[in-house]
């Protein structure tokens, strides 16, 4: 896949991801530590790749 996330917005998802799983690990628990570890997981993820899957559709590129 092509990518279409430019360098700031990688260094801000990989920021927001690390937030969410350290809020995930200390301070939340229940249902919103599962959900803070799906969004912490798919944000880290997405940075590394590079590639949003939600840009692809909306033809949008922060690159």
């Amino acid at each position: 896949m092509k990518q279409n996330m430019g360098q700031t917005d990688r260094i801000i998802r990989a920021v927001l991801g690390v937030a969410a799983l350290v809020a995930a690990l200390f301070f939340a628990a229940g249902w919103l530590d599962i959900v803070l570890y799906i969004f912490g997981a798919v944000m880290l993820i997405t940075a590394a790749a590079g590639v949003c899957p939600l840009y692809i559709p909306f033809k949008i590129s922060t690159k």
